[in-house]
């Protein structure tokens, strides 16, 4: 009786403990999935009172037709275009950042705050300026390339610049994320093994970097890429501000296609379906850096 006495007492515990946060989950996690799931095989549009299941025909759809195919390849685009250099650039100015504190703590904490000001500002309101600066006639941007002899480009209206001027704009709003994850990475590495590494004869920048830092970085970095694929899969309001999917479709992308569906054109059935395969692009995507990355982490 004591043993089973105790045995429940330890249930109602883990019961009062993990049971608001999983009801929580339940709610507001996996049932609107499992709702949106459901949705995706009708025809349901918002404001109706009856739907129909129409099976993989939302899918097909969106698979099959050319807007569906371009949002998609437009989002894996940007995806391949933002991860790796967003990554890259943090590492790269954190490194710098880092160093500097050493002889100009003023200017690296300066500097750290310039470069995480895109992150704290409203992206909406940094895509206005942003409009601004790529003006065709009055932007910055074409009065510097005009200065040094180059041709002014409409950035935001050529179907074949559109999307990677939205890219360099999701890279500067990515790269001071990113610089203040790695400083933080930077700053907990012991110091004791950059100097048993110059024992061992990796004195060097490069040395120390490749055999000390960027080992003790891997849990940092993973958690970088996991976060930076995220963010780079729902682009939504650079687009929204900017270029709303134009021209021609030329940057539109799951995100944008899927609020355009459900709250434009109302047609729920087929918006869930998007946010399905959004979900499985990033699912996958996170699974895959998880298991590549992971293999190389060493965990502290």
């Amino acid at each position: 009786m004591r043993r089973m006495s105790i045995a429940r007492r330890e249930a109602l515990t883990t019961l009062w403990l993990a049971g608001p946060a999983t009801l929580a989950m339940v709610l507001f996690i996996f049932l609107p999935v499992a709702i949106v799931a459901l949705l995706s095989f009708t025809d349901y549009q918002f404001g109706a009172t009856t739907l129909n299941w129409t099976g993989l025909e939302n899918y097909q759809r969106l698979l099959g037709s050319t807007l569906g195919q371009r949002a998609i390849t437009n989002t894996l685009l940007y995806v391949a275009i933002v991860i790796p250099a967003s990554v890259a650039l943090g590492l790269l100015v954190a490194l710098g950042l880092h160093r500097m504190t050493g002889w100009a703590p003023g200017l690296a904490h300066a500097l750290r705050a310039v470069y995480f000001l895109p992150v704290a500002a409203t992206l909406v309101a940094m895509s206005v300026a942003w409009q601004m600066v790529l003006h065709p006639s009055l932007g910055l941007v074409n009065h510097v390339l005009a200065a040094l002899g180059g041709e002014p480009r409409n950035w935001l209206s050529d179907r074949g610049l559109v999307l990677y001027t939205l890219a360099v704009i999701g890279i500067w709003q990515t790269v001071g994320y990113n610089m203040v994850l790695f400083l933080a990475g930077l700053v907990a590495i012991p110091p004791e093994l950059y100097d048993a590494a110059e024992v061992d004869g990796a004195g060097g920048g490069w040395s120390r970097f490749w055999t000390v830092t960027w080992p003790m970085l891997g849990p940092t970095t993973l958690f970088v890429l996991v976060v930076t694929a995220t963010n780079a899969f729902r682009v939504f309001e650079t687009v929204a501000t900017l270029t709303r999917g134009g021209p021609a479709f030329a940057s539109d992308t799951l995100v944008y296609a899927l609020y355009r569906e459900g709250f434009v054109y109302f047609k729920a059935g087929y918006a869930s379906a998007i946010t399905m395969v959004f979900f499985a692009f990033l699912l996958i995507l996170t699974f895959a850096q998880i298991r590549i990355v992971e293999k190389k982490v060493h965990y502290r």
